[in-house]
């Protein structure tokens, strides 16, 4: 099994070191963080800390989060995402997760991922489900989460002093159904 993917417009590749300058503009731009409580990588070191830890994870287990670039551009990274291990205050779950530059927006790229990244979960992994939190106020993503076939089950208190984020859960029973 490839670890490069493709979608009918989208090359999924995993992460290499040179993708350090594409991350730290992508996560470091404050118009890609207006959700995000954290807010924008403060420094490229931030960003190589990020890189190394999608680097490893790749190692230890085979999948991981994206970079990805359009198939009729390769080359040029619009975004990163996919699935890796995270903790959820005190337990470690599988989690979607994406975020793409702002010149990427509103072609649906983030669905086409969330879609391909399931896909390649249940499908090639044979993992049993994947999870993903959102913050209540980002309705782009959580219209994505739904498209994609993941569902709200319920919420998590994980950024002290705001609202809890809505968690949500695909499997692969209910996306087969």
């Amino acid at each position: 099994m490839s670890a490069v993917q493709h979608t009918p417009r989208l090359l999924l590749r995993p992460p290499v070191a040179s993708d350090l300058e594409r991350l730290f503009a992508i996560y470091g731009d404050p118009a890609t963080n207006v959700y995000n409580p954290f807010g924008p990588f403060a420094d490229r070191e931030k960003a190589r800390s990020v890189l190394t830890g999608w680097i490893e994870h790749w190692q230890q287990h085979g999948f991981g989060q994206w970079a990805i670039e359009l198939r009729e551009a390769p080359g040029r990274v619009i975004g990163f995402g996919g699935i890796g291990y995270r903790k959820y205050l005190e337990q470690e779950a599988l989690n979607l997760g994406y975020r793409f530059a702002t010149e990427a927006w509103g072609h649906g790229y983030a669905t086409e991922l969330a879609r391909a990244a399931l896909q390649h979960a249940f499908g090639s992994l044979k993992l049993p489900e994947v999870f993903a939190i959102v913050r209540p106020v980002n309705q782009p993503s959580i219209h994505v989460l739904e498209k994609a076939g993941l569902q709200r089950i319920g919420s998590l208190d994980d950024v002290p002093g705001q609202e809890p984020s809505h968690l949500y859960r695909a499997t692969a029973l209910g996306l087969a159904a």
